[in-house]
């Protein structure tokens, strides 16, 4: 289709999402997903042309009415040849205008008439965009905007602008936005394929507060009206939903924490009233990035430092500015999630959530539907703290004991486009996936190597989950895409089904997809590996072990003795 006067950018805007919202339905064929769906997760023609290098996110708060204002100077590069770009901007926040320059042309106001609102997006024509030459850059978008954005009822699980009061009736103002998206309060690209290179936040707050955010702050400037204006630096790519500022009554501390790449600034910032309380508590952090450098490799942003800053709710992996919420307890909000004990030996919210660092923000998935890479991963983190710090056996414990919370209600992995993701079950289901690929592996130093070796490999990426399976496979030598689709793609869980007959052991995997194969450790046989398949196997026992017969409960399978 030509772009000329006989297909106006509204037009073309209908046709090309309804072509999209087809493939997404065709994609995951049972689940019907919306228009503004798909305007929202694909990566289509209004987006794929250009490339977020930097954000530059000025914005004022007024507290008192959960106002906000300000813009973004979004910096790019191009690609490809584009004709209109899409911005995202949710209601009911209001685009004001767009301002578009770079060095070669001076600034211009793009026309209103050329700005077309579909839903959550605008479609930004100009002929300045077909004028542009392929790897330009430096273009320079300027979005203004203003309103006031979703007020979260329920975050983190629920997004928008978090308007809260500590204890002492100061305002504590925040913002959740993972899934929901980073447009529910300024105007981006909001597709988490795209990070910006780097990433700067101006916040005007009252100037009896303070601001916290992500990277380094580089100045607090008292603006003499009764608010001051916090500036933060990221040097580091960063998704979009985890650039968030944080605005109470914060007093600050800090260490220094000597680790693989050097000397890595550690700070905390918590309400006033919890100073004492957090300096005791937060010694979890060290011991994280001890145990984490150890497995993972190196802290990945080195350059924008670490913080854990208190929030009002549970908390979130906001990229170097590790949202707290767990209200200085040990396991999650005082309970452990396996059930075991071993969750109660250390603060769920500092371990869970700064793991994020490396598979969430370091190792960031393209689309959502992936998530399992952020969640599986540091839902495992979980249990090789554990093992860091307590041992192998309450590894294990802890691992099994939070299969209890798998539902297998649906598959891991989500529909792809339309920004949805998968089950819940990427938490628990797929870490349990990965402590048995360990197994498979049986080599805890290659399988070291290659926890390290994704996030050096894919250090500051975005990925799709075929890159982090092939990756798996490639580097122990082991095929596991069955493994991965079995357990990522079904909700089937494969189910080991034995007799015991004259001293032989007859064997077969039910409930599993096709060709499906794994090995698996057994209890109680002269044989201990065996390798089952869809067909029955045979093996030779060297007596009738038909009493202690099990599997190793490091396998995440089910038993069924049949006749």
């Amino acid at each position: 289709m030509k772009w000329n006067k006989l297909y106006p950018l509204a037009l073309i805007i209908m046709l090309i999402s309804t072509t999209e919202l087809v493939d997404a339905q065709l994609l995951t064929n049972t689940i019907k997903n919306t228009h503004s769906d798909s305007l929202r997760g694909q990566y289509g023609a209004g987006r794929d042309w250009w490339d977020v290098t930097n954000y530059d996110v000025h914005v004022k708060f007024s507290i008192s009415d959960s106002f906000i204002s300000g813009y973004n100077d979004i910096t790019f590069k191009v690609l490809k040849n584009g004709k209109y770009l899409q911005l995202d901007l949710q209601d009911p926040l209001i685009l004001d205008s767009i301002v578009f320059y770079s060095k070669t042309f001076p600034s211009r106001k793009i026309s209103d008439k050329s700005i077309i609102k579909d839903g959550n997006a605008y479609f930004v024509s100009s002929n300045l965009f077909t004028n542009l030459s392929v790897n330009t850059s430096n273009i320079h978008l300027l979005a203004y905007y203003h309103g006031k954005p979703i007020i979260a009822n329920r975050p983190p699980w629920d997004g928008g602008l978090i308007l809260k009061k500590d204890k002492n009736n100061n305002p504590w103002v925040s913002i959740a936005c993972q899934g929901l998206g980073a447009s529910v309060w300024y105007p981006c690209k909001d597709h988490q394929s795209d990070e910006p290179d780097s990433a700067s936040l101006w916040v005007t707050s009252p100037d009896t507060l303070i601001t916290v955010a992500n990277g380094r702050l580089i100045e607090v400037k008292n603006n003499n009206d009764g608010t001051a204006t916090s500036h933060w630096s990221v040097n580091s790519p960063i998704n979009n939903y985890t650039l968030i500022p944080s605005i109470g009554k914060y007093v600050h501390f800090s260490e220094i924490y000597k680790g693989e790449k050097g000397d890595l600034d550690m700070d905390y910032w918590v309400l006033d009233y919890n100073l004492e309380k957090a300096k005791k508590h937060f010694t979890d952090a060290p011991r994280m990035m001890k145990a984490f450098e150890y497995w993972f490799g190196p802290y990945p942003f080195y350059k924008d430092g670490y913080k854990l800053v208190e929030s009002s709710h549970l908390g979130m992996e906001h990229q170097s500015a590790v949202a707290y919420g767990n209200g200085f307890k040990y396991g999650y909000l005082g309970r452990d999630l396996s059930g075991t004990g071993w969750g109660l030996k250390w603060d769920f919210i500092i371990i869970h959530e700064s793991g994020h660092e490396w598979f969430g923000n370091n190792i960031t998935t393209k689309d959502i539907a992936d998530m399992w890479v952020h969640e599986g991963f540091t839902n495992y983190s979980e249990t090789l703290f554990t093992e860091f710090y307590y041992g192998k056996e309450a590894a294990t414990a802890y691992i099994v004991g939070i299969r209890k919370n798998i539902l297998n209600d649906k598959p891991i992995i989500g529909p792809y486009k339309v920004n949805k993701e998968g089950s819940g079950d990427m938490y628990p289901k797929a870490a349990n996936m990965i402590h048995t690929i360990r197994q498979i592996i049986n080599d805890d130093l290659l399988f070291r190597k290659i926890l390290r070796g994704l996030n050096a490999t894919f250090y500051h990426q975005t990925v799709t989950s075929f890159q982090i399976e092939n990756y798996i496979s490639g580097q122990s030598k082991i095929n596991f895409k069955k493994v991965f689709d079995q357990y990522l793609r079904t909700i089937k869980i494969p189910v080991l089904e034995y007799r015991i007959k004259e001293n032989r052991l007859y064997y077969r995997f039910a409930n599993c997809i096709k060709d499906f194969v794994m090995p698996i450790k057994t209890v109680g046989l002269t044989t201990q590996w065996i390798k089952p398949s869809e067909n029955w196997q045979v093996a030779n026992l060297t007596s009738n072990t038909n009493s202690i017969f099990s599997v190793d409960s490091n396998f995440y399978i089910k038993t069924k003795k049949v006749d």
